[in-house]
């Protein structure tokens, strides 16, 4: 069988996808990896051969300036924290400007053209796709091969459909339009195709998130798998081989958020809220973010990266951006966790605000605020809460235990070939 993958914006989610890759190559099937351009080297460190596809994507110069800056009033602002899938926003209204603004930075135009192309040589039995890359369902279609989901993160386009779906019902006028169809259907009509909720959602979902996280009440197939760690090559730096001689926590934005703009939560807050505590702080922050604060106060250890699948099973809690690898590294830990998200607006579909709910109704972490509200006090009182209260902890293990029953990559490769068989269309 051959099996084409699809990365998406970042080596970051190529990583997510390489596990699996790799269970594929060992089941003796012939895997190849679609990217852009820039990610081509990434692809190749990985072990695999790349299919270059598209372009260079610049999303943070055509996207410009996030949100414009706060504006103090001194009026008091209060922290209401989100709750899963009840977003006051208007659906139809985002899926608009996700389907106009951003999904096409994503995929441009080159992306749809040139992985088409090559699906229609290479003719895959199976592409799986980055859920940000909708290019591999339309490709898929249109080579004749079966498709499937891999999310990264949170369902957030399963939870805007859903919600946009309920809200077309409603609308006293008639059905609302589909801006994600309108988008993808002229590429789809161009090799005698159309849009169906499958090109939005897969034929099925690989989802590596837990059950306990928040998944929208939808038709959706989802395939559960494990987290298995890939970090690309790196090394394990020789104090990491010591045991800490305090309480140890890990501070992280993760490493695809570094190239955000500007509304993750400031590196200044973080490192005063945990410079007067009597804990080891190792902090992954860049240059970039450490130019925020120039003195380190003395109990933080400041590294740009380091292994999370090693460094987590020493601490005692880790502080972290709701980023899909790093939460799922805590979980497979054991570890208690603080959610410190970018700005609401940024988050509120892909991830952080599902994972930090179903962390607290597990009682094994906070939601502390996004980056609108974090203060250095209210996440020292949230980190003391965590290291002295003993159930976090006990709670975290139990996640755990529980996650080691997922399907490995490895144990899903005949289920995935399987459901390629029943869904790949007869010739």
């Amino acid at each position: 069988m051959r099996v084409l993958f699809l990365a998406g914006i970042n080596k970051s989610h190529l990583y997510a996808m390489t596990p699996l890759a790799w269970a594929f190559q060992i089941a003796g099937h012939q895997v190849r990896v679609a990217s852009q351009p820039d990610l081509a080297d990434d692809v190749m460190r990985t072990g695999f051969l790349p299919a270059p596809v598209g372009e260079v994507l610049r999303m943070n110069e055509k996207l410009g300036p996030a949100a414009p800056p706060r504006v103090d009033d001194g009026q008091p602002r209060t922290w209401v924290k989100p709750v899963d899938g009840s977003f006051p926003e208007d659906p139809h209204g985002h899926l608009e400007s996700i389907s106009t603004g951003f999904f096409p930075l994503v995929c441009p135009d080159s992306l749809f053209t040139d992985l088409i192309d090559f699906a229609r040589e290479w003719r895959p039995d199976l592409i799986i796709w980055n859920s940000l890359a909708l290019a591999g369902p339309v490709a898929a279609r249109v080579s004749g091969a079966a498709h499937a989901r891999l999310l990264f993160g949170a369902d957030g386009l399963g939870q805007i459909r859903a919600a946009f779906h309920a809200a077309s019902a409603r609308n006293p006028s008639g059905p609302l339009n589909d801006p994600l169809a309108d988008w993808l259907r002229p590429f789809l009509q161009r090799y005698g195709h159309d849009f169906d909720e499958e090109i939005a959602l897969g034929q099925w979902t690989i989802d590596p998130m837990p059950s306990w996280v928040w998944h929208p009440t939808t038709n959706v197939h989802y395939v559960p798998i494990r987290h298995v760690p890939y970090n690309g090559p790196t090394r394990v730096p020789d104090w990491l081989r010591e045991p800490p001689g305090r309480p140890r926590v890990c501070l992280t934005l993760g490493v695809s958020h570094r190239e955000s703009h500007g509304v993750e939560a400031s590196a200044t807050d973080l490192l005063e809220a945990v410079s007067d505590l009597d804990i080891e702080v190792v902090a992954t922050l860049d240059k970039r973010q450490l130019a925020e604060r120039p003195r380190i106060p003395d109990n933080v250890r400041a590294v740009e990266f380091v292994p999370m699948n090693v460094l987590l099973p020493t601490c005692s809690a880790i502080v972290h951006h709701g980023g899909t690898q790093t939460f799922a590294a805590a979980v497979e830990s054991g570890v208690p966790q603080l959610i410190v998200p970018s700005a609401y607006w940024t988050e509120k579909w892909w991830g952080p605000v599902a994972e930090g709910n179903g962390l607290e109704r597990r009682g094994a972490g906070v939601y502390v605020a996004d980056s609108d509200f974090l203060t250095p006090d209210l996440l020292r009182d949230e980190l003391v809460r965590v290291l002295k209260d003993p159930t976090f902890k006990e709670n975290a293990g139990r996640l755990r235990a529980e996650r080691m029953g997922t399907p490995t990559a490895n144990e899903l490769v005949p289920v995935l070939e399987k459901l390629t068989a029943q869904h790949r269309p007869r010739a």
